[in-house]
C-alpha cells in the first residue's frame, strides 16, 4: 500500500498489476469473455418466414384460429327457463338506527366498575357487531357513526380510569 492511497486503490493498481503480466504470458485469459462466436440471428431455412420460427408468434398465431362450433340439440324444459329472481332489496339492520350518542351508550353499558381490560373487551365486542366492513356499502355510514360514537365513549371512559388511579 502506497502512502495517501485507500486500502481499496492500491487493491486496484495491484489487480491491474496481475493482469498485466498474466497478459504477457497468456494472450486469452479463460475467464474473460472477449466476444461472441454467432451472432443472435436464427437461421431462417428457404421457404419458411422468420416470424414463423418463433415460438411466441407460433402461440398468438393459434389463438386466432376458430374453435370448431359444437352444436347441441335445445331441450324443450331449457328454452322456457324462467330468469333469475331479482335480488331482494336490502334491509338495514335495525342497530344500525340507533346512531345518537346515548342509544350507543346504552348499548356499551359503562359503568364505574369497568376495568381497562373489560373496556376493551367492550369495544373489541360491539366492534364485531358494528363495524362498517360487515355491511353493505348503503349500511356503512350508519355503522361508522355508529363505531366512532363507541371508541370516543370507551377512550374517554378509559382517560376517566387512568386520571383516578
Amino acid at each position: 500500500m502506497r502512502f495517501g492511497q485507500s486500502v481499496f486503490q492500491s487493491v486496484l493498481e495491484r489487480l491491474d498489476a496481475e493482469d498485466a503480466e498474466a497478459g504477457e504470458s497468456d494472450g486469452n485469459p479463460s475467464h474473460r469473455i472477449q466476444g461472441l462466436n454467432s451472432s443472435f440471428a436464427a437461421g431462417v431455412r428457404e421457404g419458411v418466414s422468420a416470424a414463423s420460427i418463433r415460438p411466441d408468434q407460433a402461440y398468438i398465431d393459434n389463438l386466432d384460429q376458430e374453435k370448431p362450433a359444437v352444436v347441441m340439440e335445445e331441450r324443450p324444459e331449457e328454452r322456457q327457463q324462467p330468469e333469475a329472481p331479482e335480488p331482494a332489496p336490502l334491509i338495514m339492520p335495525p342497530h344500525l338506527l340507533r346512531t345518537e350518542p346515548h342509544d350507543v351508550a346504552a348499548e356499551l353499558a359503562i359503568s364505574s366498575r369497568d376495568t381497562q381490560q373489560s373496556l376493551n373487551d367492550k369495544r373489541r365486542t360491539f366492534a364485531r357487531a358494528n363495524h362498517p366492513d360487515g355491511f353493505a356499502p348503503a349500511f356503512r355510514d350508519n355503522a361508522t357513526a355508529r363505531m366512532m360514537i363507541a371508541n370516543l365513549l370507551i377512550d374517554e371512559a378509559l382517560r376517566r380510569l387512568n386520571h383516578h388511579r
